[in-house]
């Protein structure tokens, strides 16, 4: 009978975390390709797109005048 295969882990932040059989740990490349195919995002907050065309205050008006 042969031993069992140790277990692979890998080091995240909040600790060391054991992976289970046919599992493999996460590079660091992968985390980077991860990121760079993510949609991109502002750095700061965005005001509303709510003048012109966008305005949908304006679309609920009642009266023409």
């Amino acid at each position: 009978m042969s031993a069992p295969l140790p277990l692979e882990s890998e080091q995240t932040a909040i600790g060391e975390q054991t992976l289970v059989h046919g599992v493999a740990p996460i590079t660091p490349r992968d985390r980077l390709a991860i990121r760079a195919n993510a949609p991109l995002e502002p750095r700061k907050a965005q005001r509303p797109a709510d003048h012109g065309l966008f305005d949908t205050n304006a679309r609920n008006q009642i009266e023409l005048f």
